[in-house]
């Protein structure tokens, strides 16, 4: 038996943010990040909105990028002391993140970290409040999705903690907020966006119900990116429809070797934390020449090819869609290795060991369509960091 889920409302389309005006309920915590959402006046219409419905608010600000298990503690105190019947998170993905992983301490506040990194292994939600999440970005999808990654810093680990509990209630995609990215945050968050759909295509648990979402959200990004990088108005406000998509398609069809890959290494190294949309726009093309390996995945890459008219035999088109990824990373100036991203080469091979068993560990790993073993995941992590071919 398969399973599809998504919010029960998606509002999306420029201006919904007024959406809040209906909203039923008494009180609402809100989660937000730095201060952007405050400085462009997004955060000012939320509470003006939630006021017009009648809901009492109260802020929780300062979620970090890379949300930490103590920010996710104190927010879930604040919770707890406040009793929200409405969580309501707006920017990033972390911010929205954070607010995800507070909602189950909330909830259940004898819950422990530990008992939520086994995937889908939460208490049941909805006892105390309803959720509901407005992107600022356009990548993380977390708006639509049953994910959460959250940063022990002690063990310099991300943990994606996965149940079907935390997909929001409610998403409000209004591209009037991703105008506010800056260039790089564009070009991270969506090729971040195309890791998803390409992962959730090519995924174990992929369906019918996936497939098209993937396959719409590849074919977006690859159209509208680069104008959206650009700053094109249209094109920002299709990206932010097209991650959304992928992350319909991912938080139901799961990812794969990229994500754990980028959950393992983000925050690993002292000479450099790497986004994780970057992460994962470094670490794809390579995946892909793996994966291809398997003959069920060759053919979904195929597949992936020929919706974006690359021509050729199976074994050059997965070549020809790597060089693809590899342009728009160049277009973006994102690093096509690790050691060209500035990671140290002594602390990578002291690491890699780590890194690679960390990384057959995470939650994303099981998904993946070809199997891996630790050594063959070390090799993995060694053509990137050398920009070597694949082939093995």
């Amino acid at each position: 038996m398969a399973r599809f889920t998504l919010p029960r409302d998606i509002y999306y389309g420029r201006g919904t943010l007024d959406v809040l005006k209906e909203l039923s309920g008494k009180k609402a915590m809100v989660v937000v990040g730095g201060g952007s959402m405050r400085r462009f006046g997004f955060l000012t219409k939320v509470l003006e909105n939630l006021k017009a419905a009648g809901i009492e608010t109260r802020l929780f600000e300062g979620v970090e990028p890379d949300p930490s298990v103590e920010t996710v503690m104190k927010g879930a105190a604040a919770m707890r002391e406040f009793e929200p019947d409405w969580i309501v998170s707006i920017g990033g993905g972390s911010p929205i993140d954070a607010a995800k992983a507070m909602w189950v301490f909330y909830e259940y506040p004898e819950t422990k970290f530990e008992d939520l990194i086994t995937p889908f292994s939460f208490p049941t939600l909805r006892k105390k409040a309803h959720f509901l999440a407005i992107p600022s970005t356009s990548g993380t999808a977390t708006e639509v999705t049953a994910f959460s990654v959250i940063t022990d810093y002690q063990k310099g680990i991300k943990y994606p903690l996965a149940d079907f509990n935390i997909t929001p209630d409610v998403a409000i995609v209004d591209p009037d907020l991703a105008e506010t990215m800056p260039q790089k945050l564009t070009a991270y968050t969506g090729m971040d966006a195309l890791t998803h759909a390409t992962e959730a295509y090519v995924s174990k648990l992929h369906g019918p119900f996936t497939d098209p979402l993937a396959l719409k959200a590849i074919s977006m990004v690859f159209k509208y990116l680069p104008d959206s990088y650009k700053g094109d108005h249209e094109a920002r406000e299709q990206m932010h429809y097209a991650q959304c998509l992928a992350g319909m398609a991912f938080s139901n069809a799961l990812l794969g070797i990229v994500h754990s890959m980028a959950h393992k290494t983000g925050a690993a190294f002292s000479t450099g934390h790497i986004p994780h949309g970057c992460a994962n726009a470094i670490y794809l093309p390579y995946v892909i020449q793996y994966n291809a390996k398997d003959p069920e995945a060759l053919e979904r890459y195929h597949e992936i090819a020929d919706m974006l008219g690359i021509e050729g035999d199976k074994k050059s088109q997965v070549f020809s869609l790597c060089e693809r990824i590899w342009s728009y990373n160049d277009h973006f100036s994102i690093p096509r290795t690790l050691k060209s991203f500035g990671i140290d080469e002594d602390e990578f091979k002291q690491k890699l060991s780590k890194i690679s068993e960390d990384a057959i560990g995470d939650a994303c790993t099981g998904s993946n369509p070809r199997s891996i073993t630790p050594k063959e995941m070390e090799h993995l992590f060694t053509c990137i960091y050398y920009g070597t071919p694949v082939d093995f």
